[in-house]
């Protein structure tokens, strides 16, 4: 037990010097002692209070002293066996670009709320899209409540007063009007991917699904497609990557219109063509004249180009997805009907798609219902 000046006691690991200041001392799990010197008597019994519990609930494999860069290494390393390899880039791309520079060198368990807001701060000053500090703060969110959850720190600091929506606004993904879209579809007449852009607006597939889609996908007599994978070209690492869909909801079968099944039979009959075909894609549905998949962003390329030629407004693979969509919404089709085919996890992603309809759908709409709204 220590005394302060007058000899009254404080309590054990406290005391107080000739010099007024109050001494709180621990001995930590690792045989380490610990001090620090405190103005006024309260904070010294809170930060031995505090330190007594981050002492009896923090991991003893990891120790005091790691900093986040360290924790961060350990972290990816685990969500390398648990997440796609995209997500995995993503939040590495993020780390190293917006969270590393702000509080990499610091020890993990000093990160405060303050530090983690500075981090989105810093990325909104940098002229980054909201989206994309969103993406930091998902980062930033899960690679501290990892640490807090198997009891590395004592609290998540990275919690609810961190805000992300302070960046520009990200830039909004219209649909294809219908002219945009019959104009479009007759530049595409004759192109190398002609088929491919023909196909997303049939079924509305992701870019990557798109690449993976193999023959064994396909049932011709029940006109019917299975996603069972998702692909894309790493320029990083030269190599393609074969992975899940985005999601358990993206493991689906799709039901293919007359003319999306027609495709296919062109585009099989383009295949039986091809001088060479490379025997490791040979079951691949959509290949280049080299007997390849097409590189993702190759597709994106060309897209940009064609929109040139047909002296529309660019955009890119993602839009056809959304064309298809809407497509669909000005058709009648159920927001539980769409969510399936599109592979949405949540119906609410479904659901913001009949907020943004186009143009000649709310006037087409309005005209319906104009003689309900005369009541005189």
């Amino acid at each position: 037990m220590g005394k302060n000046l007058k000899g009254k006691e404080l309590g054990l690991g406290i005391s107080q010097r000739e010099d007024g200041y109050y001494v709180g001392r621990y001995t930590n799990k690792y045989g380490r002692r610990v001090q620090k010197l405190f103005l006024k008597l309260q904070e010294c019994r809170q930060w031995l209070a505090d330190s007594a519990y981050r002492d009896e609930h923090s991991n003893i494999d990891f120790p005091e002293e790691m900093t986040v860069n360290s924790w961060f290494e350990y972290w990816i390393s685990m969500k390398k066996r648990t997440v796609r390899p995209n997500t995995v880039r993503n939040y590495t791309e993020r780390y190293h670009r917006n969270i590393k520079p702000v509080i990499g060198k610091k020890i993990l368990g000093s990160v405060n709320t303050i530090q983690c807001q500075t981090v989105m701060n810093r990325m909104a000053d940098e002229g980054y899209r909201t989206s994309t500090i969103y993406q930091a703060r998902i980062t930033l969110y899960n690679m501290l409540d990892y640490a807090y959850q198997n009891d590395v720190i004592m609290k998540n600091p990275c919690n609810k007063m961190v805000r992300s929506d302070i960046g520009k606004p990200s830039e909004k993904k219209e649909a294809l009007t219908l002219q945009y879209q019959r104009e479009f579809c007759n530049v595409i007449k004759g192109n190398a991917y002609e088929y491919q852009y023909r196909f997303l607006l049939q079924t509305g597939l992701r870019t990557g699904e798109l690449v993976g889609l193999k023959w064994s996908d396909i049932d011709m007599d029940r006109r019917t497609m299975t996603i069972r994978r998702s692909m894309e070209y790493r320029h990083s690492t030269k190599e393609w990557r074969i992975g899940e869909p985005k999601s358990k909801a993206g493991y689906r079968t799709i039901p293919l219109t007359e003319e999306a099944v027609e495709i296919l039979r062109q585009q099989k009959m383009k295949n039986n063509a091809l001088k060479v075909t490379v025997m490791e894609w040979s079951e691949f549905v959509f290949l280049c004249r080299k007997g390849t998949p097409v590189k993702n962003s190759t597709y994106d390329t060309m897209l940009f180009k064609l929109c040139d030629k047909a002296k529309i407004p660019k955009f890119s693979m993602h839009v056809l997805r959304h064309t298809f969509a809407t497509r669909c919404i000005e058709a009648g089709m159920k927001p539980k009907t769409l969510q399936t085919i599109l592979g949405h996890s949540n119906i609410g992603i479904t659901m913001n798609l009949y907020v943004h309809t186009t143009e000649e759908q709310k006037q087409k709409e309005i005209d319906q219902i104009a003689d309900a709204l005369k009541v005189v």
